[in-house]
């Protein structure tokens, strides 16, 4: 079992790459926020994947703290690009 969480792991890191090659490109600001929360998204499942394939349950309490702060840092992305169309 533990090569089956290790191998969707992996499909997710390659999700991953796909998220920041969006980040970087653009072409516009919506589509690197969406970029930015697939990035956190893929991360958090990652965490928990490899901490059920390793049986380290430490590893979904940092998953819970990166789901904090995706969260955060979105509402961040999204406020800051709302003000900046207003000016």
């Amino acid at each position: 079992m533990t090569d089956f969480w290790l191998a969707a792991a992996l499909c997710l890191l390659l999700t991953m790459a796909l998220g920041l090659v969006r980040v970087m490109r653009g072409p516009s600001g919506g589509d690197r926020i969406l970029g930015v929360q697939l990035l956190g998204t893929a991360g958090i499942a990652v965490l928990l994947l490899l901490g059920a394939a390793f049986d380290m349950p430490a590893l979904a309490d940092v998953a819970l703290i990166f789901a904090l702060l995706a969260a955060v840092s979105v509402a961040a992305l999204t406020r800051r690009r709302l003000t900046r169309e207003d000016s």
